[in-house]
């Protein structure tokens, strides 16, 4: 294997990448980047990669969650504000259930791109366009899908301005908002006397800085970007982008750049593994990203949907067991569950098959010896949002309606997401005993 430069993927084939027409431009845009500070710390991606080692050997749990794709014009208080609550919330839950410390990742502060399954696609009036790529890449607007290097500046002046608040909002004195979890929505509930019970102690008790801490994670998918901010520490490179970076499911072609780039960073990095990952190709491809067998380095995210885990993950597990490589399991239980509403044609999710797939999961890795160290979601912290089917909101896909934001996947709301939270808890299996405790 040739030598790892942070330049050594641009020989590799790269997908899903937007590629500019003004090359003059985008060459100033990416030197400049490459001289802007860092947005976060190496010895604050070698804390997480600690934590997630943790979490690989059942000590802690994960949450993380966030917007499927990051908009600017949600760069406000407000909004900065609920996402990172409802993170370090469900955090909260989870800890005080099963009494497993949590560490929590938000995906914020960078997911302004996403791919996209198709490059272009038909909107009246317009014809065929570029499809919307995130607001790093290009607008939302038809009229504004031209793929725009200067809009990676505009992502790192509204990341380093998310930054700022969210940690100046976590190390306030007073923490009363975030311990003030808001059950209201869940009374149709069975479980609802049990929730409130549980809001009502995390309430009254005093928080700690762990509990409080936070990280931010996106996917690396422009890879000239991811470049410009990986920065030296020593002998080693960082991607100072965010703590945690993953490869999307589109780019984890065993020879392509994103595989490329991705081996060299230091960080703790990240993997979604679908059902068509093969078993070979994933002790081969878990191999080249951790080959020195250290801990934390590598989470595998699965995604495959509800009732197919059966069949794609057992085959999963043993294929690491085989290979020696130490890896933290995560399940991302929102992007195999995507489903087009019969009534408006609105994409969507059910909140039935979330909680199913992450359940399904859960026993999948105890049968198998294994430990699902955390749990992936795509959510906001707004609790108006109409976007998922189901919760004890009891939420139709007639109201989808209301309140649709997303420019891309659906998200699961705040009350949607916090209840995920208690039931993901109480099934864990310290959380079986509070449960038996409560009857």
């Amino acid at each position: 294997m040739t030598a790892w430069t942070p330049k050594s993927w641009r020989v590799k084939t790269a997908h899903q990448m937007a590629e500019y027409e003004d090359k003059e431009v985008a060459d100033k845009v990416l030197t400049k980047l490459s001289k802007l500070p860092p947005l976060v710390q190496s010895r604050e991606a070698d804390r997480l990669k600690t934590l997630l080692a943790q979490a690989g050997r059942g000590e802690r749990f994960i949450v993380q969650g966030g917007d499927c794709a990051e908009r600017f014009v949600d760069c406000e208080q407000g909004r900065l504000e609920q996402q990172l609550k409802l993170v370090l919330q469900m955090g909260l839950i989870i800890e005080h259930i099963t009494g497993k410390p949590t560490v929590k990742i938000c995906r914020i502060a960078g997911q302004y791109s996403k791919p996209r399954s198709k490059p272009t696609e038909e909107v009246p009036g317009f014809g065929e366009i570029k499809s919307f790529k995130g607001d790093n890449i290009n607008g939302f607007e038809p009229k504004d899908r031209k793929w725009d290097p200067e809009r990676l500046l505009l992502g790192y002046w509204h990341s380093a301005a998310t930054l700022n608040f969210l940690r100046g909002y976590a190390s306030m004195g007073d923490h009363t908002p975030i311990q003030s979890i808001n059950v209201s929505d869940m009374k149709s509930s069975p479980e609802f006397a049990s929730f409130s019970e549980d809001a009502r102690e995390i309430f009254s008790k005093s928080l700690s800085p762990e509990q409080l801490e936070f990280f931010t994670s996106h996917e690396a998918m422009q890879l000239d970007l991811e470049e410009a901010l990986t920065r030296p520490a020593g002998d080693k490179f960082y991607n100072l982008s965010a703590h945690l970076v993953w490869i999307g499911d589109r780019t984890r072609q065993l020879d392509c750049a994103h595989i490329e780039y991705f081996r060299g960073i230091k960080n703790p990095i990240g993997v979604k593994v679908g059902p068509s990952m093969k078993n070979d190709e994933l002790k081969e491809l878990i191999s080249i990203l951790n080959p020195d067998k250290e801990e934390g380095r590598l989470m595998l995210i699965t995604r495959y949907g509800a009732g197919k885990s059966e069949q794609h993950l057992p085959g999963h597990i043993q294929a690491v067991k085989e290979s020696g490589v130490p890896v933290t399991w995560q399940c991302d239980a929102v992007h195999g569950n995507g489903v087009v509403a019969k009534s408006n044609k609105l994409k969507t999710r059910l909140v039935n098959d979330i909680m199913t797939e992450i359940f399904e999961v859960m026993a999948i890795h105890k049968k198998c010896g294994s430990i699902l160290g955390g749990i992936h979601l795509e959510m906001t912290g707004q609790c108006d949002v109409t976007e998922v089917v189901g919760g004890s909101m009891n939420l139709t896909e007639e109201m989808l309606t209301k309140n649709y934001e997303t420019y891309c996947d659906p998200r699961m709301n705040y009350s949607q997401a916090i209840e995920a939270a208690f039931k993901v808890g109480n099934e864990m299996p310290a959380g079986e005993r509070a449960a038996k405790r409560r009857k």
